[in-house]
């Protein structure tokens, strides 16, 4: 896959980016080498091989399930600019 001066134009205008001809060369063609790279994935066999979250087997730690309160309040809200009580104070937004 190849991606033109168009298509670049249209990723920038997409990620709001604003990027003019000139880079949009540059990036056109770094866009082009990444995309080349993922078609070389595209050729390595992977029949039989299991999908992995991470290199080293392992089991996700589990905890019960158990609704509490969290028991500190007062450290959760202790670095808030303003707090009332145990809570957050902020700004009214609605008129």
């Amino acid at each position: 896959m190849s991606v033109d001066h168009d298509t670049v134009k249209r990723i920038a205008r997409l990620a709001r980016i604003a990027v003019s001809d000139a880079e949009a060369e540059a990036l056109r063609g770094d866009l082009n080498a990444i995309l080349a790279f993922v078609e070389q994935l595209d050729e390595v066999d992977v029949t039989g091989v299991e999908p992995m979250t991470a290199v080293v087997a392992m089991r996700m730690k589990m905890r019960e399930d158990v609704v509490n309160d969290g028991g500190n309040a007062a450290m959760v809200v202790a670095n808030a600019p303003e707090r009332a009580a145990d809570l957050f104070a902020v700004p009214k937004v609605v008129e």
